[in-house]
């Protein structure tokens, strides 16, 4: 058997994970992976399967209100979480059913854990806001994991379509030069262009000079914000990479983390609190990514009916 070394482990993390992961999780998974990798023969599936069952004694744990048990079970089932997908990736035995077991056992361990922590803190004090917090960290969770395939799909589908607008466009190029050289006559360049006013009589004039220095000075002002903020955005981008942390501040594994890991070891009183908020910043990161996704739809739309028309004329 193939003896890996830490390095090798490590080349085997994500790209880009979440902070949570990152520096609170990793350090402690990559030496598990390593020793499961170098001394047993356990399979991601195995260590999925794992982390389930360690997910449910946390279930378990909340339900009894033994809140630091639930945290400590829970923090362990996402590290063994964390252990299959790199062991999958080191020794390259991933399968398309591990994954699937993989997301539909993350799903499982959020809802029993949800579900076992609002029983627990209602058994005991009959309020109703833990049936209300049990219920929305499910919906939450479901809604991020429905959510986010399908704005995937919508790239994905977007993305092929330019390449097959830029495969016809080159293939329109390609007709229309031949076209050229077998009549040997140049093709007529229609694309519609910024033009002078050809005089008052003109309906509608194709360019006109702008004359407002104040309106120059304006636009050009808002372009070095826009480049400015690029730049920033670049910078920041570029760090956080180095460290392969994610540029948004909170997804679901960091949701998962303040209401199952952070509140109840901080103690009853910061359940509802803590869940609360991390589910107001979890909704606006959703909200952000959907808007994002939009304005990306928006500018193919543009660029699209652009690329048409010239196709057309050209």
């Amino acid at each position: 058997m193939r003896s890996y070394s830490l390095d090798d482990v490590h080349a085997a993390r994500k790209r880009r994970d979440s902070w949570w992961t990152v520096y609170l999780v990793d350090p402690l998974a990559c030496r598990t992976a390593l020793l499961v990798a170098n001394r047993t023969r356990i399979t991601p599936n195995e260590l999925t399967v794992a982390s389930l069952v360690i997910g449910l004694v946390s279930a378990v744990c909340f339900a009894l209100d033994l809140l630091v048990a639930g945290a400590a079970a829970f923090y362990l089932s996402f590290m063994v979480d964390c252990v299959d997908g790199k062991i999958a990736r080191l020794k390259g035995t991933g399968t398309p059913f591990g994954l699937w077991l993989d997301y539909v056992g993350d799903r499982v361990r959020v809802v029993l854990c949800a579900t076992g922590l609002a029983y627990g803190q209602y058994a005991l004090t009959g309020d109703v806001r833990f049936i209300v917090l049990g219920a929305g960290v499910a919906v939450l969770d479901l809604f991020r994991y429905v959510n986010a395939p399908q704005m995937k799909r919508v790239r994905e589908i977007i993305r092929e379509s330019r390449v097959e607008a830029a495969e016809l466009a080159e293939a329109a190029r390609v007709w229309h030069r031949e076209y050229a050289t077998a009549v040997r006559e140049p093709v007529l360049d229609l694309r519609i262009v910024d033009e002078p006013s050809l005089g008052e009589g003109d309906d509608e004039p194709v360019g006109a000079a702008v004359d407002d220095d104040e309106a120059v000075e304006h636009v050009a002002a808002a372009a070095r914000r826009r480049g400015r903020n690029r730049k920033f955005s670049r910078r920041l981008n570029r760090y956080l990479a180095r460290r392969r942390i994610r540029t948004h501040l909170i997804s679901g594994i960091e949701f998962h983390a303040a209401v199952f890991v952070v509140a109840p070891v901080v103690g009853v009183a910061a359940l509802v609190p803590v869940s609360a908020v991390a589910g107001v910043l979890l909704l606006a990161n959703e909200i952000f990514l959907v808007y994002r996704m939009w304005r990306f739809t928006r500018r193919h739309t543009v660029s699209s009916r652009q690329e048409s028309r010239e196709h057309v004329l050209v």
